[in-house]
């Protein structure tokens, strides 16, 4: 394994490159027979080259905007949605340069060709590539070290994925070090989950030392350090965290991206927004929208905006988060939360100043109060604008654990910056048509807990590893 995984990242862009290469020649020959032959004035040789180089960087740029070359990490139907999504985008791009070059002359109609010819070839790329990369990379055995009940999500997630991970054991952090040690040297990979501080340097150390491949589930403090830049005004190695955010000219830049944005998907979601407002009237005869509280930067209080997808009178018995299979949903409802419309008269709050484009989930007063006993970090979510989708929106579900959705909107606030902004935007897109990502909660999931029961856990991971 450890022989062939130097060759992984060759392999990868060997996959890549024949996909590229077949998508650059399929353009090449629709801008040669159709687009180049009906201008008025047709480039010649070096020209036409131009366009082709300009197509194949674009699609380049967009498709790994959306991750559509980790072909040894994603699904194949997930790798296949980030190419669509990097084909379309390509393709919409260029029939505009191709329109702009033609003053409006030439048909769409060799472009719908080319991106039906595209898709199905990414389709057949997707699957034979992940399928090949499975047989030359199979899944790792692995071991996980835990401290705490959390590893059980964290085992369950990973158990999905078995064509990538099997989690052959695990061990408790309370058993000796040693034991620990020889455990981890008999699998091809460690888990460290949730263990002591003091502890896990230790098992880093070893794991680096032995060259054993390693996975961390990390703390907050770890996402905070990963924001920090290297500082080396003297001689020993400093870490620096600035935790001040986006510069005044990029706040600046954003909050014009936001009102820009924002204003044009509007007008473009007009007529999907009045469909959807005669759908709710129709189903029950109730209210189209409806308002609610929910928390933005620095803690202030606004009224969100959505379209109603329960039932009137949905939480007369108070605030509580939808459940997965939630009978309070209407029919319409259903549809319009798998596919996110729900959430555009957000828009409208952008607009306004209170949410921004991308940025945290904006969390309702009383559910935030009752996260924040449990966990009193979850107010950090609150140092930046919240937003109408985010880096916990594309990379998790509505059932992830809010600990988890906390991880991952801490990760966003350390790193954010305009150009992730861009691909969150761009994996929002593909994350609307994937309906998995708008599960509701579990019942355990609504409240987070970070109890330590070493038997009851160890018991569960017991129960999970033997599905």
């Amino acid at each position: 394994m450890k022989n062939k995984e130097q060759f992984k990242r060759i392999l990868i862009f060997l996959a890549s490159f024949i996909i590229v290469l077949i998508f650059g020649k399929a353009f090449s020959k629709v801008w040669y027979t159709q687009y180049n032959s009906d201008m008025f004035d047709p480039f010649w040789f070096y020209g036409n080259i131009l366009m082709v180089m300009i197509y194949v960087f674009i699609y380049v740029v967009s498709a790994n905007a959306v991750s559509g070359f980790k072909i040894a990490y994603m699904k194949p139907l997930s790798l296949f949605g980030s190419q669509a999504l990097g084909i379309i985008a390509t393709n919409v791009i260029t029939f505009v340069q191709i329109s702009l070059i033609g003053r409006g002359r030439l048909t769409v109609a060799p472009m719908i060709s080319l991106t039906g010819f595209e898709l199905a070839v990414a389709l057949i790329w997707s699957f034979v590539f992940t399928k090949l990369f499975s047989l030359i990379y199979p899944a790792r055995k692995m071991i996980i070290v835990y401290g705490n009940a959390n590893a059980r999500d964290l085992v369950t997630k990973m158990s999905s994925r078995q064509d990538k991970y099997i989690i052959c054991t695990s061990i408790s952090c309370d058993e000796d070090i040693d034991k620990i040690k020889e455990e981890i040297l008999r699998h091809e990979a460690v888990i460290i989950s949730d263990v002591p501080s003091l502890l896990r340097n230790t098992l880093l150390k070893f794991t680096f030392d032995h060259s054993i491949r390693t996975y961390i589930n990390p703390k907050l403090s770890d996402i905070i350090v990963r924001g920090a830049e290297e500082f080396h005004l003297f001689d020993t190695p400093l870490l620096l965290s600035r935790n001040d955010g986006l510069t005044f000219e990029q706040k600046f830049v954003k909050r014009f991206m936001d009102i820009f944005l924002s204003s044009v998907a509007l007008l473009i979601t007009s007529p999907v927004m009045l469909i959807t407002a005669a759908a709710i009237k129709l189903c029950d005869r109730g209210p189209v929208f409806y308002m609610q509280k929910r928390l933005t930067i620095n803690g202030k209080i606004f009224k969100v905006y959505k379209f109603r997808s329960m039932i009137a009178d949905a939480e007369k018995h108070g605030a509580q988060l939808a459940g997965k299979d939630d009978k309070r949903i209407t029919p319409v409802g259903k549809f319009i939360r798998k596919t996110r419309i729900d959430e555009l008269p957000q828009l409208i709050n952008i607009i306004k100043g209170d949410m921004s484009f991308v940025g945290p989930r904006p969390e309702r007063p009383e559910l935030a109060a009752k996260y924040e006993e449990n966990m009193p970090e979850f107010r950090y979510r609150l140092k930046v604008k919240a937003g109408l989708t985010g880096y916990a929106q594309v990379m998790g579900k509505y059932n992830t654990t809010p600990y988890d959705k906390l991880k991952l909107d801490l990760m966003y606030i350390q790193r954010q910056s305009l150009l992730l902004d861009i691909k969150i935007m761009l994996m929002t897109v593909k994350t609307c048509f994937m309906p998995d990502a708008a599960e509701g909660v579990t019942g355990e999931a609504v409240e987070t807990r970070r109890e330590n029961h070493p038997q009851k856990t160890q018991e569960d991971l017991d129960k999970i590893l033997k599905k």
